[in-house]
C-alpha cells in the first residue's frame, strides 16, 4: 500500500430513488482529514511545494511594508519643518526665475510680506514668515564652518516647527534694532562649541562679530538636509547689515521666500488663491500675463512623492508576486504527480460510493491546504523582515492589516486556481480503469 492509501471511511446509506439503493458520498471534514493526513504523511514533499509560496508572500509584505514606510518617512520629512506651508518666491519656474521679458523677476519685498499678514488680504492664512537666506562663512576661535544664513522673525521658530535646545529666540525689538545676535543650528553649534556651551559666546559671520543667545533642537536630516545646519539672525540684520538686500528701484528690503501657513490643510488651496489675486494686483500684472512669482503648495510636494513612490512599490510588489504564480505552478505540479500514484486509491473510493465532489473536494483542500499554510509562514517571514530593517535603522517598514491580508489572499486564490486541473483530473477518473491502473 502506497503512503498515499489511506483506510477508506464506508459510505452510508441514504434514501434510495426508484427502488435503487443510493450512498452518501464522504462529508467535507472527512474529506479535510484525509487531505491533512495525506500531507503530514509527506511532511518534506509538501515544504518543498509551498516554498514558492512563502518566498512569493514574503517578498509581497516586505516590500509593501517597506514602501509605505519610505511613504511615511518621505511626509515627515517634509512635515518636519512645518505643516501646511506654502512658499512664495520671485520668479516663475516657467521662466526659470526670469520675467516673461527675459529680465531679472521682480524681487518680493517687506511689504509684500506684511501685505499677505493682513488677515482681510488673506483669510485662509495663520501665519506669514518673511525670510531671507544666504550662504556665508561663521568662525569661532580656530574652528570655521559654511551654512546657510536665515534672516528671520519670531515667527520662523512656530511656523518651521522648531524649538529651542537652551538659550532664547529673536524678538521683535531686535529684529526692529537689527541687533548682530545670532541663534545655531544643533550642527552648527557642535562643530564651532564641541562639548562646550554655546550660549553668550561670540561668533564671525561674514566678519562681524555676533552673540549667540539660542540654539535650536536637533530635527535630524530633513528632505533638504538643512534643518540642523543654518543659523538665524534677525530679518533687517541679515538684509541691511550683512548682505544688502534692497530691491534697486523701490529701495525696499528684499526677502528670499515667504512662508504662508494656512490655517488648515483643507485651507491651503484658498490660501493659494488668495496670496496669488494678492500679489497678481500688487505688481500690477496684466489680465492673462503669467505671474512673476510661484507659489509651491506643500502638500502638492508630498502628493507627487507619494504618488511616486506608490507606483514604484506596486511595480516592485507585482515583481514579487511573480514567484506566488510559480509556487502555484509548483503546487500544481505536484498535485498531478499526486493524482497519478494514487489512481488505484481514486477508483477504489469512487467505487464504494465516493461522488466525483468528493474527490474534486479532497484535492482542492490538499491544493488550498499548502497555499493557506505557505502563505501564513510567508507572511511571518516578511513581518520578520520589516521588524528586521526597521530595528537596523538602515530603513523603514510599515506592515499594514491591509497588506497582510492581501497576500494571504493571493496565495490562496493561486492554491485554488492551479489546484483546479489536478482536482478535475482525478474526479473525472473511470473507477474501472483506475482499478487495473498499475
Amino acid at each position: 500500500m502506497s503512503t498515499y492509501e489511506q483506510p477508506l471511511p464506508l459510505p452510508q446509506r441514504r434514501t434510495s430513488v426508484a427502488g435503487v439503493p443510493r450512498t452518501k458520498g464522504i462529508s467535507l471534514a472527512e474529506s479535510m482529514r484525509i487531505a491533512f493526513t495525506t500531507l503530514l504523511a509527506n511532511k518534506l514533499r509538501s515544504i518543498l511545494t509551498a516554498l514558492g509560496v512563502i518566498i512569493g508572500v514574503a517578498a509581497v509584505v516586505a516590500l509593501l511594508a517597506l514602501g509605505r514606510g519610505t511613504q511615511e518617512t518621505i511626509t515627515e520629512s517634509i512635515t518636519a519643518n512645518g505643516a501646511n506651508l506654502l512658499t512664495v518666491r520671485p520668479g516663475s519656474l516657467d521662466t526659470g526665475g526670469f520675467s516673461s521679458t527675459g529680465s531679472e523677476a521682480k524681487g518680493l519685498t517687506i511689504d509684500d510680506a506684511k501685505a499677505l499678514a493682513e488677515a482681510a488680504n488673506v483669510p485662509a492664512a495663520a501665519h506669514v514668515s518673511p525670510e531671507y537666506s544666504n550662504f556665508g562663512t561663521i568662525t569661532a576661535g580656530s574652528q570655521r564652518t559654511s551654512a546657510p544664513i536665515m534672516g528671520a522673525t519670531p515667527v520662523y521658530l512656530s511656523i518651521h516647527n522648531s524649538s529651542l535646545a537652551k538659550g532664547a529666540f529673536i524678538t521683535d525689538k531686535q529684529v526692529t534694532s537689527s541687533e548682530s545676535v545670532v541663534v545655531l543650528g544643533s550642527r552648527v553649534a557642535t562643530k564651532l562649541f564641541a562639548g562646550q556651551n554655546a550660549i553668550d559666546k561670540t561668533v564671525n559671520i561674514q566678519g562681524m562679530r555676533f552673540r549667540v543667545i539660542g540654539v535650536l533642537a536637533s530635527k535630524g536630516r530633513d528632505t533638504f538636509g538643512l534643518a540642523d545646519d543654518s543659523v538665524v539672525v534677525p530679518l533687517t540684520t541679515a538684509q541691511l547689515r550683512l548682505f544688502g538686500a534692497r530691491d534697486i528701484t523701490s529701495g525696499k528690503p528684499l526677502v528670499s521666500e515667504i512662508i504662508v501657513q494656512a490655517r488648515n490643510q483643507t485651507s491651503i488651496s484658498a490660501a493659494s488663491a488668495q496670496i496669488t489675486k494678492l500679489l497678481r494686483a500688487r505688481r500690477q500684472i496684466a489680465a492673462g500675463a503669467p505671474n512673476d512669482f510661484s507659489i509651491d503648495n506643500q502638500q502638492d510636494l508630498i502628493d507627487t512623492i507619494a504618488s511616486s513612490q506608490r507606483t514604484i512599490t506596486m511595480y516592485m510588489g507585482a515583481i514579487a508576486a511573480i514567484s506566488l504564480v510559480v509556487g502555484g505552478i509548483g503546487i500544481m505540479n505536484i498535485m498531478l504527480v499526486s493524482v497519478r500514484e494514487r489512481t488505484r486509491e481514486i477508483g477504489l473510493r469512487k467505487a464504494i460510493g465516493a461522488r466525483e465532489r468528493d474527490i474534486l473536494t479532497q484535492f482542492l483542500i490538499e491544493a488550498l491546504t499548502l497555499s493557506t499554510i505557505g502563505g501564513l509562514i510567508g507572511l511571518l517571514v516578511g513581518v520578520l523582515i520589516a521588524v528586521i530593517a526597521n530595528q537596523s535603522g538602515q530603513a523603514r517598514a510599515i506592515v499594514s492589516p491591509a497588506s497582510m491580508a492581501l497576500a494571504v489572499g493571493f496565495s490562496m486564490a493561486i492554491g485554488l486556481f492551479f489546484g483546479i486541473e489536478p482536482a478535475r483530473r482525478a474526479a473525472q477518473l473511470d473507477p474501472i480503469d483506475a482499478l487495473r491502473y498499475d
